[in-house]
């Protein structure tokens, strides 16, 4: 189910950005760095690694079934990365009601995290 809401997700697509893994509350997304994923400086772009991290918050916090959107989101960039893949891994920190709390670690292929992500989910409705 949850893969079918991520593949109607035509953007994350369009960035090459894939679910590799989901369950309550978790998600895991990967995408394979192509010349068009580079900025300026030959370096992963600020936006593809926020939308990685952005899809698998998408994920986890969706799985259940309830809409839920993004309230307010963070993402801190540590540092660079020449790796050709790039991971982002979210777990849940709490299921309050309305809102849902998510971490994420952006990982390389070595397991260097290149930047964390919190955001909050509105559940849009409550079954």
């Amino acid at each position: 189910m949850i893969q079918e809401f991520i593949l109607r997700d035509t953007f994350a697509r369009h960035c090459g950005i894939e679910l590799i893994e989901a369950g309550e509350g978790f998600a895991k997304t990967k995408v394979s760095l192509a010349d068009h994923h580079l900025n300026g400086l030959s370096m992963p772009h600020g936006g593809l690694i926020f939308v990685l991290a952005d899809v698998a918050f998408a994920a986890a916090a969706n799985y259940r079934g309830i809409p839920t959107v993004a309230l307010n989101v963070n993402i801190s960039y540590l540092k660079s990365t020449e790796s050709k893949t790039l991971y982002a891994e979210v777990r849940e920190l709490n299921d309050n009601g309305r809102v849902g709390s998510y971490h994420a670690k952006i990982t390389d292929e070595t397991g260097q995290i290149i930047a964390i992500f919190e955001g909050l989910g509105y559940r849009k409705s409550i079954k």
